[in-house]
């Protein structure tokens, strides 16, 4: 039987379920959360980090967000990841247009993976 998820992580569901199912991923000692298979959020060191991009860094900067952040070996890095408003983490009506945000980045995210997936090169016969 599966480890119960911990309340930080139910919390978390709970904000971003008005968009639809939430499916979890237990991933490097943290939790992605995935609407419609769609990768959106993570939950690491206790907290909700969004999916962010390009589009929407902006908005999550202009409220003071803070980036996902991370050491990997000898450097830290940061990811297009970030937490959301204190507000928006009081209800899922709150978190919703937040929650929208990271949504549509994550499927511009998908999109552009998509887009940069070539078909497998076919090997030449030999006549």
């Amino acid at each position: 039987m599966p480890a119960p998820l911990p309340d930080y992580v139910t919390h978390s569901v709970e904000l971003l379920s008005p968009l639809g199912a939430v499916r979890i991923l237990r991933m490097f000692g943290g939790f992605g959360l995935y609407v419609d298979d769609v990768f959106m959020a993570l939950v690491a060191n206790e907290q909700l980090y969004l999916k962010a991009d390009d589009t929407t860094r902006g908005r999550f900067e202009a409220a003071g967000c803070r980036p996902f952040v991370y050491e990997g070996g000898s450097k830290t890095v940061t990811m297009s990841y970030w937490t959301a408003p204190d507000d928006a983490l009081e209800s899922p009506a709150l978190m919703l247009p937040w929650a929208r945000l990271a949504f549509e980045a994550g499927l511009r995210a998908r999109a552009a993976k998509t887009r940069t997936k070539r078909p497998p090169t076919r090997g030449k016969s030999s006549s």
